[in-house]
């Protein structure tokens, strides 16, 4: 029976472009399903290819884009085709191919959510609730979970979302958080009673299957079995039952028979692979109930370790008693973070990485393909990214050890032999060949191979294949073409040692295909191979070196770059631009590969003012203020309208001319400084109460820049500063 194979990874909410999480996310789903797709299956004893699709979607609903396409004065919908329309310069740029990629605002996704609630309805599983939600006094509305932050109540980690902890995990109602407040308004949201629907995940009918389910062999990762047991409990009494009902106003799919009620953007969302599948299907021709109760398919799934609650409980018993097939099907595999140098990507601190700065520097996709499937393994792991190492990796594997052999060896069969390999080999090119592709215990490493990219150990499959490309440069090393080829007596002897290493390349070349697709189809083409296929690096049948000998050649071009260690240094994001005094005491500092570079001094800094006296600067009331709201001003092309608390028990209205530096979104939440004893100030846009401190240089034209000054975590709104 030959496997069928659906493969999805985590939906990307469709507020903000991808980032580097996304990127190694897809880039390690795209490797396995390439691989799968090199695979064949026996079938009546015939080999037969393997089916793969591979399916994504953007995650459309929520109140987050709501407000976002409030504030551009634009539909949710349009809002999200403009992001969505930003998708394929990095799916293309990196070489991610899926196969469908999808919204779950679509009419699929309503009919499969709608479809599945209903089944859990009858099944007896929803049930409704009067319960106290979180209200935002200011904004006038309810507060999805998304839209809260606090402590978590489980490990205490701050600035954590109302729904479950991106640091341990835990899942668990937002009135749980602790000190929550508005990510809108940082406002304290208050408690107000509303009639919500529940699925009844504290059922016993669900923690049976659960339990079953997760401990099925082959699922999951051992640690996220463990991981997971622990929320059930001994008997099921820690689940709790979800809420995964949300009030109007909302961006979202209607809730059947419930006026002013949407679902929870979390249950349509994992819905949202299916409709994705079930678009695909209506484009191919493809019966999409026929494919998921075939027998041969597959659900894979690539998740990080941050949002696994939603999908290793909610999810499975979702599907599971909706009557889905796919949930007999699904396998889950589970991924750590990827850091910088053992440490969260943190833009304020220079060590975030923006994929689309990557590929603007013209940094090499299949650089990051390959780093990053070298450090992947089917653990739990976090991935951390260093300068240092990327570049060593990457110029000693790829460049030093696999293409060089073809840039010492394609050459000379140009030259000498009019593009043509040897129709033969010497017993000692085959000895090399047999010693580089089977290991001393006579097992073929293309086996091996094959079982670590099946189970996700990247990191192993590319330790092996590079030491067959150690073993090819130790032949190149040991017979030397280029001194053979001085010599007219050694012509055939020159054919006979070009012809195996480039026979070991091609083999190189197709084991790494997954990993290098974009070089593979270039190498393909060198070759005169249609397609570099899987079945070709099997040893035993002769396949290796019968498909190449004798075999005319294209002219080789150069494959591959080495990397620039300068390009590192661009690559990082670079932290907020510091005040003029800062800069200049940040020059001193030491310039690594793994972080930015100290900027230089700011130019056009004015002279000191007169001198003054303790008793003039005591004249001004300077306090930390805490901006709990921001928005612009209609009108105005310099002005920024801010809403400060300064720990008077009102809010303060001010208007600050940083419109060109700053996005208001960015500004909420954060701390700053007031000139809070100011006599107020009436603007054509209204009363400003007070002034926010602002650095900029003497000469803004030549230097625009203008900071706001931000106090270190820890001072409180209202505080003075003396």
């Amino acid at each position: 029976m030959t496997r069928k194979l659906f493969v999805t990874t985590a939906l990307p909410y469709a507020n903000a472009a991808f980032h580097i999480g996304h990127m190694m996310e897809y880039i390690q789903a795209d490797i396995w399903v390439r691989f799968q797709r090199m695979q064949r299956d026996e079938v009546d004893g015939q080999l037969a290819p393997r089916t793969v699709h591979f399916v994504g979607a953007d995650d459309t609903h929520g109140t987050p884009i709501m407000i976002a396409a409030e504030k551009e004065g634009i539909t949710p919908q349009a809002f999200v085709a403009k992001i969505a329309a930003g998708r394929a310069q990095y799916l293309d740029g990196f070489h991610i191919a899926f196969d469908n990629w999808y919204s779950t605002d679509s009419p699929e996704n309503v009919e499969l959510s709608q479809g599945i609630y209903r089944k859990l309805r009858d099944a007896g599983l929803i049930q409704t609730k009067i319960v106290p939600r979180f209200y935002d006094p200011v904004k006038g509305m309810f507060l999805a979970d998304r839209n809260i932050k606090g402590e978590c109540p489980v490990c205490h980690a701050k600035d954590q979302y109302g729904d479950n902890c991106e640091v341990c995990g835990a899942a668990y109602q937002p009135t749980e958080l602790i000190n929550p407040f508005s990510v809108f308004t940082n406002a304290t949201p208050i408690l107000k009673d509303s009639e919500q629907y529940f699925f009844k995940l504290s059922d016993p009918r669900c923690y049976e299957f659960l339990k079953e389910w997760l401990n099925t062999p082959g699922r999951l990762q051992p640690e996220m079995v463990n991981k997971v047991s622990e929320w059930l409990g001994e008997s099921g009494e820690k689940l709790a039952d979800w809420d995964i009902s949300r009030d109007a106003p909302y961006f979202g799919i209607p809730i059947p028979d419930a006026p002013g009620k949407f679902f929870y953007v979390w249950l349509d969302a994992p819905v949202g692979y299916l409709a994705s599948l079930k678009n695909y299907c209506e484009k191919q021709g493809i019966d999409f109930n026929e494919l998921l109760n075939d027998p041969a398919t597959e659900q894979i799934h690539f998740i990080g370790k941050d949002i696994v609650s939603f999908h290793l409980l909610f999810w499975p018993a979702m599907l599971k008693f909706a009557g889905h097939p796919v949930i007999d099907k699904l396998k889950v595999n589970v991924h750590g973070h990827l850091t910088v140098n053992n440490e969260k990507m943190s833009k304020s601190r220079g060590t975030g990485i923006s994929p689309l700065r990557y590929l603007n520097l013209g940094m090499n996709p299949e650089w990051l393909r390959y780093y990053i499937a070298f450090k992947l393994n089917s653990k739990v792991e976090d991935l951390d990214f260093t300068g240092e190492d990327f570049v060593a990796r990457v110029n000693s594997d790829l460049i030093g050890k696999y293409v060089n052999i073809a840039s010492r060896c394609a050459g000379f069969i140009a030259k000498k032999f009019d593009g043509k390999l040897a129709a033969s080999l010497s017993d000692g090119a085959q000895g090399w060949i047999k010693r580089a592709l089977v290991t001393a215990d006579g097992v073929e490493r293309q086996a091996s191979i094959a079982a670590n990219f099946e189970a996700r150990e990247f990191g192993k499959a590319l330790r092996e294949i590079m030491e067959i490309a150690d073993i090819t440069n130790q032949y190149v090393d040991e017979n030397k073409p280029w001194i053979l080829a001085k010599d007219e007596a050694k012509i055939a002897e020159l054919h006979d040692v070009c012809t195996a290493a480039l026979i070991l390349f091609r083999q190189l070349t197709t084991l790494l295909s997954p990993v290098l697709p974009g070089v593979a189809a270039n190498v393909a083409k060198f070759l005169n191979d249609e397609k570099l296929v899987w079945a070709d690096t099997d040893v035993a049948s002769g396949a290796v070196s019968q498909a190449m000998l004798g075999r005319t050649i294209g002219a080789y071009s150069h494959l591959m770059t080495r990397v620039d260690a300068k390009m590192i240094e661009e690559l990082f994001d670079a932290p907020p631009a510091a005040t003029p005094a800062a800069t200049a005491a940040s020059t001193t500092a030491s310039t690594t590969i793994g972080t930015a570079a100290a900027p230089a001094p700011a130019t056009g800094i004015e002279e000191l003012a007169p001198e003054i006296k303790i008793d003039d600067f005591v004249k001004i009331d300077l306090r930390i203020a805490k901006i709990v709201n921001c928005e612009h001003v209609d009108g105005s092309d310099k002005l920024l309208r801010l809403t400060l608390d300064v720990g008077e028990g009102r809010h303060r209205n001010v208007f600050s001319g940083i419109k060109s530096m700053y996005k208001p979104e960015d500004l909420v939440g954060k701390l700053t400084v007031l000139v809070a004893n100011l006599a107020p100030r009436k603007m054509k846009f209204g009363v400003s109460e007070g002034m926010v401190l602002a650095a900029s240089a003497a000469d803004e034209k030549a230097n625009p820049g203008i900071y706001i000054l931000n106090p270190w975590p820890g001072a409180e709104p209202g505080m003075r500063i003396r």
